[in-house]
């Protein structure tokens, strides 16, 4: 796999937080759980990384570019939509960050101006929510490194993945799920008496969001995801 471009150079990054600093464990799960053999692992794709000024969206990268023929960084004020249609990937990454999405530079023109695959982690989620008119909101708790279950429908971005698993969770905004527009699909949730809505497809689009981080090491199978993702975009290339 190729290593990442970025489309202009950007100011250092904040050092990355050490896991048990965030109060995650320093053993890691199985990265490549769920994966197919390492010969059929490879997609034909060139996907756009958004960075929202996170220091996960590099994880996201990372994951991206082990799997996929090209990855492109730019960040979220960078470039704007006309310019992301001239880099024409095959999908786009809107990645996590700090704020809200309305403060997330093109993340949420993007998901009203392409009908390529997008794949919204975390803000990305909320970005993709918002561009319906989904308000963002409070979460009922506040959870910064924090694992939780999942369930899901099976489908999309959860194929080949375990009816209940684990999850990274960084974040104190959220979406509800009475708020959902017709043309957004609940696909996961938390499996507690709260149903905090963690993930969502568009009915007729390519885009999917998740609440939850599938680059973090809490989350089992996040590659799997990732892979899921980037089959749609290579399909869609095809089409």
């Amino acid at each position: 796999m190729t290593e990442p471009n970025a489309v202009e150079s950007t100011p250092e990054r904040d050092g990355t937080v050490p896991a048990a600093a965030r109060g995650e464990p320093t053993e890691t799960i199985n990265e490549d759980a769920y994966l197919p053999e390492p010969d059929e692992r490879d997609v034909d794709a060139t996907v756009l990384v958004v960075d929202n000024y996170d220091s996960f969206a590099y994880n996201l990268v990372q994951y991206v570019g082990e799997l996929a023929a090209e990855v492109i960084v730019v960040r979220n004020d960078a470039v704007d939509v006309e310019e992301v249609r001239d880099l024409d990937p095959d999908g786009v990454v809107v990645s996590p960050g700090p704020g809200t999405p309305a403060a997330a530079g093109i993340s949420i023109p993007l998901f009203d101006a392409l009908d390529r695959p997008i794949f919204g982690v975390c803000l990305g989620h909320q970005a993709m929510c918002a561009s319906h008119g989904s308000p963002v909101g409070h979460a009922p708790d506040v959870v910064h490194g924090k694992p939780s279950t999942v369930t899901h429908d099976g489908e999309g971005l959860f194929g080949g993945l375990p009816e209940r698993f684990e999850v990274g969770r960084y974040h104190s905004l959220c979406v509800e799920r009475t708020d959902l527009p017709d043309e957004l699909v609940e696909t996961a949730r938390t499996d507690d008496e709260r149903e905090v809505v963690m993930g969502v497809r568009h009915e007729t689009r390519p885009h999917v969001g998740v609440q939850f981080h599938p680059e973090s090491i809490l989350t089992e199978g996040g590659k799997r995801m990732i892979w899921n993702f980037l089959k749609l975009c290579e399909r869609w290339e095809n089409e």
